[in-house]
């Protein structure tokens, strides 16, 4: 296994986003998009979690409280997809919270529902640690 950077392992990401929006346009459901673009970064030899747990830690005590990172790349980069009309600040919100409480500095949020999907690509950097 290769150990890739944070930065790598975005942009493997990002070209295998741009791969599936190319093939399936905007306008799916956010499970297609996730599907497809788990199944491209692994076809690159790049470990993929979908729908990973992230618990909550309180004062030691370690909750389930139903987070779910979308997927988590390389064990260091965070992917949060979605298709909807335009990115909003909760979006952002849900990003920096899984980031900070997983302790990882990268995550890329991603919306396919946009035309050009780079107009739907975040980089979002935990600035906590």
């Amino acid at each position: 296994m290769h150990d890739y950077s944070e930065n790598d392992l975005a942009k493997i990401v990002y070209e295998a986003a741009l791969k599936v929006h190319k093939a399936l346009g905007p306008g799916l459901l956010e499970s297609s998009y996730l599907s497809c673009l788990a199944y491209e970064v692994k076809k690159k030899g790049v470990n993929v979690a979908v729908e990973k747990p992230l618990p909550l830690i309180y004062e030691e005590i370690k909750m389930d409280v139903g987070y779910r990172i979308d997927m988590l790349v390389g064990d260091k980069l965070i992917v949060e997809i979605k298709a909807v009309e335009g990115l909003d600040k909760v979006h952002m919100a849900q990003i920096l919270t899984y980031l900070k409480l997983s302790n990882l500095k990268l995550g890329l949020l991603i919306n396919f529902n946009e035309l050009l999907l780079k107009d739907g690509v975040k980089r979002v950097i935990n600035g906590t640690l």
